[in-house]
Order: C-alpha cells, then sequence, then structure tokens
C-alpha cells in the first residue's frame, strides 16, 4: 500500500493503481523514524524540506502541526530527549504535514507501555476528529482495533486472508469507558471466535 514493494495483484488508491511510493500515503512504523541529528522541528519540516519550500514557510507550517499533535514547547528539543510517546507524535506530525491521502500505521503504540499506549489511542481518535483523513492502522490488540476503527478486516493465519470486515458501529467520541460497553464486549467476542476458527 505504501508502493515500496511489488504487489501480486493490483492495489487500487481512490481506482487509481499504487505503483510507488508518494506524498498521498504516508507512513507510521512501530519504532519510530526520526533523524536523531534533527530536532523535532527539523524532523518535522524536513518533507517540505525536500519538496523545496522555502525555509520561512516549513518552519510556520512545522510549528502549527507540532501545536495540532501537542508538542509545543518541544520544537527543539532532539528525539532522545522525549519519551516513547512523544517521538510517536513527532512522527504523526511529520507524516500529516504533507496531507497526505492514506495514514498507513504499522503497529505504530506496539513498543509503549500500557499507559502511554491508551494515550497515544484518544491522542489518534482526537486528531483524526480534525484531519479525517483515511487511516489504516495494523494491530495484533482486538481492543485497540475496536476502540479505533470503523471497519475491521480480521485476517487469517497463514496464509494470510481476510475471514471477515467487522463494521464497528460505537459511538464517537470514544474514551476509556468504550472499552467496557456492552457492544465493545459483544464486538471483541465475536474477533476472537473468528481468531480461533482462523488457527
Amino acid at each position: 500500500m505504501a508502493g515500496h514493494l511489488h504487489a501480486d495483484g493490483e492495489v487500487l488508491l481512490d481506482g487509481e493503481p499504487i505503483i510507488g511510493p508518494d506524498l498521498d500515503r504516508g507512513m507510521v512504523f512501530q519504532q519510530h523514524s526520526l533523524f536523531p541529528w534533527r530536532t523535532v522541528l527539523g524532523n518535522v519540516a524536513f518533507g517540505l524540506k525536500m519538496r523545496g519550500i522555502g525555509a520561512q514557510e516549513r518552519r510556520a507550517r512545522a510549528h502549527e502541526i507540532i501545536h495540532l499533535v501537542g508538542l509545543e514547547g518541544f520544537a527543539d528539543r532532539y528525539p532522545a530527549e522525549l519519551s516513547g510517546g512523544m517521538q510517536q507524535r513527532a512522527e504523526i506530525a511529520r507524516v500529516l504535514i504533507n496531507h497526505p491521502r492514506v495514514v498507513l500505521m504499522d503497529e505504530p503504540f506496539g513498543a509503549l507501555d500500557a499507559q502511554t499506549r491508551q494515550m497515544m489511542q484518544e491522542f489518534l481518535l482526537d486528531i483524526w476528529a480534525r484531519i479525517r483523513t483515511t487511516v489504516v492502522f495494523v494491530t495484533h490488540d482486538i481492543d485497540e482495533a475496536l476502540f479505533l476503527a470503523d471497519r475491521i478486516l480480521v485476517m487469517s493465519h497463514r496464509p494470510g486472508r481476510i475471514r471477515e470486515e467487522v463494521a464497528v458501529a460505537l459511538p464517537r467520541p470514544r474514551r476509556v469507558d468504550t472499552v467496557t460497553s456492552e457492544e465493545f464486549i459483544r464486538l471483541k467476542r465475536h474477533c476472537l471466535g473468528l481468531l480461533r476458527h482462523a488457527h
């Protein structure tokens, strides 16, 4: 989907085939890929620099997105000076500054502790409510999938095949108490059953 690897088949975005990497798709990995020698500001503005946007404009736009992700006051810090959650916020900011049509997230919170992970899930929902771009989120955590998603594609073990598409109609905004609702628990049981049969 990111366009870095050749697919056996066809991947379409709004009906057009994906044939390589493009700015319309941003990628967030499990481990951040921030440049350790650049500040938060320098990392977030890097994509704009590569596109030839002038220093004044890219600084202004980077500061806007840094504020959006809640990192104001940390623009001049280096990645090693940030917590894991803050590093992932900077990573997300670096993707969002390019206004991608799709954000691809490969277990971006998997390496975080439980408390920070929950905080980052709520943060992602808050950001999504403001920017409303499509997010494709890969996770092995059923609770995380149900908390974040409108649609879940449950896959089999090997070979990886889509077993079922599960619609998640839980009301938004979602908060911590969402995970204790009857509908959340019903959907979780259903997904667990699909995974048991998949193995």
